[in-house]
């Protein structure tokens, strides 16, 4: 139910929807909607901002933006890890780990510049 209600507050944009409305659209009771939109507050997901609406104080949901790019398996192309030797011995706390591995950085540094490349044509 968490997820659906957190389509119906995407769909509704920046504008956003009273709780209340969204109780009744998920055929929930008031004490199930204020958990759920609590639990999705706590993630980052919305926000919540209180409201008078018809006289009585409620709450509107609105989705928190995130600029996420889904990652697809062609983004990992040329990824060093995938061919490197030592890759069962690289692990936080060892001696070879991603954090110190040049060849990971510069192949992340090459994506970098690529993605900002794009963005900015």
């Amino acid at each position: 139910m968490e997820e659906e209600a957190y389509e119906l507050i995407k769909r509704a944009g920046e504008k956003g929807i009273l709780q209340s409305e969204l109780w009744k659209i998920l055929k929930t009771n008031s004490r199930e909607g204020s958990r759920i939109a609590a639990r999705l507050e706590k993630k980052g997901q919305i926000r919540r901002e209180k409201v008078l609406y018809k006289g009585r104080w409620t709450y509107k949901l609105i989705p928190i933006k995130t600029e996420t790019k889904e990652v697809q398996w062609t983004t990992l192309n040329g990824c060093p890890c995938f061919t490197c030797p030592n890759i069962r011995e690289c692990k936080l706390g060892s001696a070879i780990t991603p954090a110190n591995c040049k060849e990971l950085t510069n192949w992340i540094l090459k994506l970098i510049k690529k993605n900002s490349n794009e963005i900015n044509q």
